[in-house]
């Protein structure tokens, strides 16, 4: 029964929600997962807020030799005082929140030293890059505590853009992504028509905090809708103060769990320079820029005043009874005239990628059931939950592809693919089409609910992958399958 006829003939009263407890204790164990949690949460007004934005850290690089990064990424438990005087014990890469920015180049040979000392295993998922299934960090790929392992991969000509690194081990990733284990990465090119412009990097996340300190885990209702803290967080930080001295190139990642971000700078209008791939072909003028959970964004930002960086309201089709979306301001901003530079009429060239004759279709989807007057709701693809042991699709490397995204429910989910990028085409929504106004890379995907996106992708390198949403409570609930690349 889809989630409409439930609530319909079920009468589903979800503020009240308790999920089935045999069916719930199973899954559980199947996954690895803890028991709903209903902390007190700490009020808003009591967390520190409005001190200048920090710059990321930086992951040094201990190679000598030129077009090589080797480093370390140790995941562990550490102890901090969000608000003085409470601890609040998080983990961490390297003991920074958010994890320390990874800056290479195209071209560049990695080797990634992780230590898992948690008491979980883990994997680290590079998202976006195009890296052997190998070295990507799937489930089946975990590093059990107290143990290492090394991630070796290349950088290909042309992979320039924003990306970011979490874990993805099934069961545990969203537990390990909200403690706190996720970090930045870009890939600069040496030919980058915007190199000369100042950049700042901005890390949007939130926290779900405990009155009495502890990171609370996730309620019913979180595995249900997908889990949003009460603070959303920049570089770590509440309602930061940014100061933009003339024109400014910003990266910007949604590393929430599963809160949408419609970015806008009030009546400022910016310019969309680049999507979780890289660079458009050419600078678009904005006001409003939503972000999925995992999308990324490049924008640039000039003007003269005081302005604020919101997440304006957006309905994502939560169940039962939660607040209304409200706007959130995100970071104050300071914009000055200043130096300015011209900006490329043309950015990059996109060679639109054109499909053979194969065609797949992935439809994402809910299962609604009760059982002893309680209700669940299953997230499915396919009509299937995943299965490690199980292969969903099969690819030809190297075949372009038309693959038709299908959200066939009331409530959006954001689309994730591993090991490449892929071209939007058109997005058919209430039985009308409208074609994509214009080309761009990228590895994350919006479908509103009863939408379907239209896609042209290219696997480059043979293996298995996972497509899943990244709304990461969905994805560990099951919403993830498997692709083979042959």
């Amino acid at each position: 029964m889809d989630r409409r006829s439930f609530l319909r003939f079920g009468g589903m009263a979800v503020s009240t929600l308790a999920l089935a407890p045999r069916t719930w204790a199973e899954d559980m164990h199947a996954m690895h997962m803890a028991p709903a949690d209903n902390t007190a949460l700490l009020p808003v007004a009591d967390f520190p807020a409005g001190r200048a934005l920090p710059a990321l850290q930086k992951l040094k690089n201990q190679a000598n030799p030129a077009g090589q990064f080797q480093a370390t990424l140790t995941a562990a438990a550490r102890t901090v005082q969000f608000k003085p005087g409470l601890d609040t014990v998080v983990w961490a890469y390297n003991g920074q929140n958010p994890g320390p920015l990874i800056e290479v180049y195209e071209g560049d040979v990695l080797e990634i030293r992780l230590i898992n000392q948690l008491t979980q295993p883990t994997t680290i998922h590079w998202h976006g890059l195009p890296v052997p299934p190998a070295q990507d960090g799937n489930p089946g790929d975990e590093v059990a505590p107290g143990t290492e392992r090394i991630y070796r991969f290349s950088l290909p000509a042309g992979s320039a853009g924003t990306y970011w690194y979490h874990p993805h081990p099934h069961g545990h990733t969203a537990e390990q992504a909200y403690m706190g284990l996720a970090g930045p990465l870009i890939v600069r090119s040496r030919r980058d028509p915007l190199m000369g412009m100042p950049e700042q990097h901005l890390v949007l996340s939130d926290l779900k905090l405990g009155a009495d300190g502890r990171i609370a885990g996730n309620s019913d209702m979180d595995w249900m809708n997908g889990r949003e803290g009460q603070f959303v967080l920049v570089n770590g930080v509440l309602q930061p103060t940014i100061t933009a001295n003339g024109m400014q190139r910003w990266r910007l990642w949604n590393m929430c769990n599963a809160r949408y971000l419609n970015l806008s700078l009030g009546e400022q209008p910016f310019r969309l320079v680049g999507t979780d791939g890289g660079l458009l072909e050419h600078a678009r003028t904005v006001t409003q820029l939503l972000l999925a959970p995992g999308e990324r964004a490049e924008i640039v930002v000039m003007g003269n005043g005081e302005i604020a960086l919101q997440a304006l309201a957006y309905d994502r089709g939560m169940m039962g009874d939660v607040p209304a979306p409200q706007t959130l301001t995100l970071a104050r901003v300071a914009l000055s005239g200043g130096a300015t530079m011209p900006m490329p009429s043309h950015l990059r060239q996109i060679t639109p990628l054109t499909p053979g004759g194969v065609q797949k279709r992935v439809v994402f989807s809910e299962q609604m059931s009760m059982a002893g007057g309680v209700h669940s709701m299953t997230p499915l693809i396919n009509g299937k939950s995943y299965d490690m042991n199980r292969v969903d699709l099969i690819s030809q490397r190297g075949a372009v592809e038309a693959w038709s995204l299908v959200n066939d429910s009331d409530m959006d989910h954001p689309f994730h693919l591993h090991g490449t990028q892929f071209q939007v085409v058109s997005r058919t929504h209430n039985g009308q089409t409208v074609p994509e106004p214009f080309l761009a890379w990228r590895d994350t995907v919006n479908l509103r609910p009863n939408e379907t996106v239209l896609i042209h992708v290219v696997q480059p390198q043979a293996g298995a992958r996972m497509f899943h949403c990244h709304i990461l409570e969905h994805e560990d609930r099951g919403m993830m399958g498997i692709l083979n690349v042959v």
